[in-house]
């Protein structure tokens, strides 16, 4: 992926460079969608592609199926077929996941802002609008994870804008947690704790003591620059070691700790794993 995008817009030759260096690619029409299916292939009429997950392969000579489309065969990118193709083409594009990366497309100066506070540093290149920040590795794609913010991977296609600036970085979970779906209202299980043993009275349900001990754990996790899961699972299991035999913790105190979490990019599955692997370290 080392070659420009030519600003004649003589699209072959880029495409053709990218498909050497493995990059599958496909043209796209105006307005950055790729050409449609031709009459034999509407609906899938033919069977599909192999990687759409559908029966039997297509034959089609046109650059039918979307994404799917997208080849590193010389042949076919030369072919009349795709050579018509190319001569109306707009722009260049490739298959991340075909490619084995992952692009996280941010559209506008907010998403921008919350990736360089939230994800690793990786290449990055310069769109219309914004950055496609690009990771080694593939995961499933998916439009809106967060405001501004698209994944594009696996099944999709993204536009060629050039090689982009900065080593690449492995695809972190903080970018594939993005994509898991989780229930809306999802919350953390109740808590089930002993009381204090022989009725006697907690040492800990001091309103200040523990509320300072809440303070201090989510001050943790807000202040966590790398190695979030750690953090997040060892704070909780201070908190647990501390207030949860005592029945001093409430469902306010353990949201106050999620909510901490997911600000850091925590997912609330994560965060629901976390509590009960600590809970379970301590035998509760």
């Amino acid at each position: 992926m080392t070659q420009p995008m030519d600003i004649r817009g003589e699209h072959l030759p880029v495409a053709l460079s990218l498909a050497a260096d493995g990059v599958p690619v496909l043209p796209l029409r105006a307005g950055k969608v790729p050409f449609g299916n031709c009459p034999r292939c509407a609906r899938n009429a033919c069977g599909g592609r192999p990687n759409m997950k559908q029966p039997g392969p297509c034959t089609c000579p046109l650059p039918c199926h979307g994404w799917a489309a997208a080849t590193t065969d010389p042949d076919v990118l030369n072919s009349p077929a795709w050579t018509r193709a190319w001569g109306q083409a707009a722009a260049v594009a490739y298959h991340p996941g075909g490619a084995g990366l992952t692009v996280v497309d941010l559209d506008n100066t907010d998403a921008i802002t919350w990736a360089r506070e939230a994800l690793p540093a990786t290449r990055t290149v310069a769109t219309t609008r914004g950055e496609h920040w690009l990771y080694q590795g593939v995961m499933p794609s998916a439009n809106a994870v967060r405001p501004g913010v698209d994944i594009k991977s696996s099944m999709s296609y993204a536009r060629w804008l050039g090689p982009g600036t900065g080593p690449l970085t492995a695809l972190p979970d903080i970018v594939r947690a993005l994509v898991v779906k989780t229930p809306p209202a999802a919350r953390p299980a109740p808590v089930t704790v002993p009381s204090p043993a022989r009725g006697g009275t907690c040492p800990h349900r001091t309103p200040t003591y523990l509320a300072r001990g809440i303070a201090m754990a989510e001050q943790r996790i807000t202040d966590a620059t790398a190695a979030v899961h750690a953090t997040v699972f060892a704070t909780f299991l201070a908190v647990l070691s501390t207030h949860g035999r005592c029945g001093c913790l409430t469902e306010a105190h353990t949201a106050r700790l999620f909510a901490a979490a997911q600000a850091k990019g925590e997912s609330p599955r994560h965060c629901t794993d976390a509590w009960t692997n600590a809970l379970t370290r301590l035998g509760m």
